[in-house]
């Protein structure tokens, strides 16, 4: 569903008689702009999925999915010539990995979401079996977007690790973990300090998961009604066939009658499983709301660095000012061992003034750093955040307009279908 000019995006926004097979390549085609990043130079798909069995960590036996990454130089292919892709198998647990890395390594970065692993907030007749060939074929389509979000971006694309993990495969993994990203990950999701000027990201983010919640949650209960009424019809196929048995002449009538209403019943299965596609690209931005979670916990995680360090100078600052006066101006241990055991001598006062100096001395550096970093880290937030906002408004746009486009298809061809079974009846 991506436009890739504007005078293409007003064409399928003004066509509401989109063909089935227009509508399947609107449905599997990501949101992103190819000739970002990394794709200026690099195609990229996520060419099939597969089924297999293997043993576990703990040497248990499992069936699991992997994915086929498929990527190939843009230089090498000309005109009626397309090279054979590079291509290596990934689990869903290694695209997790990547993710988790990117997020630490990028705290300023709104990192695009997975896929769901498994199915949630869907009509009660799809499976929720995360095997379900519908299923893993939803989420080939959503690892693929997420790939393509990754080397679109312009900051991500340059990333050595994930360009090991689109090009080798062994290795990258021991070069993820080397990183120590994990013990920073910890640090970050321990940290929760107030934030006053991410305040209104945090509610932003908390508001537009709850708003895409419940549109996923009514979507999910119109799709069971709308089952139910079209598998209701099926009964007028059944009933004008076994009617047309008893007549001579109304019987060819009826029985084309029921035919057309037949395929009327049997077409919600593929109509609720192009929504999905839909309800996934929404899914997508309900993901996304963690991903700005975390970067209002990392800015949380700057501003606490920068008041601890802050505070450290005050204290160093204080004890100076102390020994340089002779006055303490709070209980502490050691104003009560110099009442009971003396004072310090002057050459024990002054190797002591000296290094209070050079602790103020690195703590004013410390502060300053932190401040440059807390700057630094605000602003290339929130430029990212601005072009996420606008990435988001304008792939909502397309998906939701799609999706009205979808439906006023699929009630034309209900009204084409009572059309047809009335020029049977008029032929009785």
């Amino acid at each position: 569903m991506m436009a890739d000019s504007a005078p293409e995006e007003i064409a399928v926004i003004g066509n509401i008689d989109i063909t089935s097979a227009e509508l399947k390549n609107n449905i599997r085609n990501t949101m992103v702009e190819i000739d970002k990043g990394l794709l200026r130079k690099m195609e990229i798909s996520v060419a099939e999925a597969e089924k297999r069995t293997g043993k576990n960590a703990v040497n248990m036996q499992e069936t699991y999915t992997v994915y086929l990454i498929e990527t190939r130089p843009v230089d090498t292919i000309t005109e009626g010539v397309t090279p054979a892709p590079d291509s290596l198998w990934r689990r869903y647990s290694e695209f997790e990995l990547l993710r988790n890395y990117l997020l630490v390594t990028y705290p300023f970065v709104v990192v695009a979401p997975l896929p769901e692993k498994r199915a949630e907030i869907v009509w009660h007749k799809l499976s929720a079996d995360n095997m379900d060939p519908d299923f893993v074929e939803r989420r080939r389509v959503g690892l693929e977007n997420f790939l393509l979000r990754v080397a679109c971006h312009p900051v991500l694309c340059n990333d050595k690790i994930f360009y090991m993990f689109l090009t080798e495969e062994k290795g990258w993994k021991e070069m993820v973990y080397d990183t120590g990203f994990q013990a920073k990950k910890v640090l970050i999701y321990l940290v929760t300090c107030s934030c006053r000027r991410f305040t209104e990201l945090k509610h932003y983010s908390d508001e537009l998961q709850t708003v895409l919640s419940q549109l996923l949650r009514v979507r999910a209960r119109v799709a069971d009604r709308l089952y139910g009424v079209y598998k209701v019809h099926g009964n007028y196929g059944r009933v004008f066939s076994e009617w047309s048995a008893i007549e001579k002449e109304m019987g060819d009538g009826l029985q084309s009658a029921g035919h057309h209403v037949d395929v009327y019943a049997a077409s919600v299965d593929d109509i609720l499983e192009e929504e999905e596609h839909y309800a996934d690209q929404l899914k997508e931005y309900l993901f996304y709301t963690d991903a700005l979670r975390a970067v209002c916990r990392k800015h949380e995680l700057t501003q606490f660095e920068l008041e601890t360090a802050a505070q450290d100078l005050a204290s160093k600052k204080q004890q100076k000012e102390e020994l340089v006066t002779g006055t303490v101006r709070t209980f502490s241990l050691k104003g009560m061992t110099s009442k009971l055991f003396g004072q310090e001598t002057a050459e024990q006062r002054e190797a002591k003034l000296q290094a209070l100096e050079q602790q103020i001395e690195e703590g004013e550096e410390a502060v300053k750093e932190k401040n440059k970093e807390s700057d630094d880290f605000v602003k290339t937030a929130w430029e990212d955040i601005e072009c996420f906002k606008e990435q988001k408004d304008r792939d909502l746009k397309e998906a939701l307009i799609s999706y009205a486009i979808m439906q006023i298809s699929m009630c034309k061809k209900g009204i084409q279908v009572w059309t047809n079974a009335k020029e049977c009846f008029n032929k009785m």
